[in-house]
C-alpha cells in the first residue's frame, strides 16, 4: 500500500500538454518550440501558456509554432506570425505601443488609486480620533457614581 501511494506521489508532478505527436525530432528546434510557447497565452483559457493548456486552440497553436519553425522561421518571425492571426493579447508580455497603454498603464494607475484612497481613510480617521472632548464636571461625577465599589457605598 505505501508503495502505490509513493508512486501515485511521485507520478503528480505537472503535466505539460505538449503530446508525444506534437514533439519535434530535432531537439533544438523542439526546445525553441517549448520556449515560445512558453511565452504564449492560450486564448481560451486565462494566463495560461499553450504549452501546459489541454484546449483545442492550445493545441493548435503548438502545431503551428512546430510548423512555423520547421519551415525555418526565426523565433521572431513565429512571434509576429502568430500576432498576425490572434493580436497580441496572446503575448504574456505584450509590446509598448498606442494599443497596448491600457495594459501598461491600467495597474499603475488603479496602484496608485489605491494609495491615494487609503491615505484619505487614514487622514479623516485621524482626525476623527483628535476631536474627542474631555467630559464635563457633572458627567465626571455620575462616572465617578457608577464605578464607585460596594466598599465604596458602604464607607459613605
Amino acid at each position: 500500500m505505501i508503495r502505490i501511494l509513493l508512486v501515485l506521489m511521485l507520478c503528480a508532478t505537472t503535466a505539460n500538454a505538449v503530446e508525444p505527436d506534437e514533439i519535434l525530432s530535432d531537439p533544438t528546434l523542439e526546445a525553441r518550440a517549448r520556449a515560445i510557447s512558453a511565452d504564449l497565452r492560450c486564448v481560451v483559457c486565462q494566463n495560461e501558456p499553450i504549452d501546459t493548456s489541454n484546449a483545442g486552440v492550445a493545441r493548435d497553436l503548438r502545431l503551428l509554432v512546430r510548423e512555423r519553425l520547421v519551415e525555418g522561421d526565426t523565433d521572431k518571425q513565429v512571434f509576429e506570425y502568430v500576432v498576425a492571426r490572434y493580436g497580441d493579447y496572446v503575448l504574456f508580455k505584450p509590446p509598448w505601443k498606442s494599443t497596448t497603454y491600457a495594459l501598461w498603464l491600467t495597474p499603475i494607475l488603479l496602484a496608485i488609486l489605491g494609495m491615494f484612497s487609503v491615505s484619505l481613510i487614514l487622514k479623516h480617521s485621524s482626525k476623527g480620533f483628535a476631536t474627542t472632548k474631555s467630559l464635563s464636571p457633572e458627567e465626571e461625577a455620575q462616572l465617578s457614581e457608577i464605578t464607585k465599589t460596594k466598599e465604596d457605598r458602604d464607607t459613605e
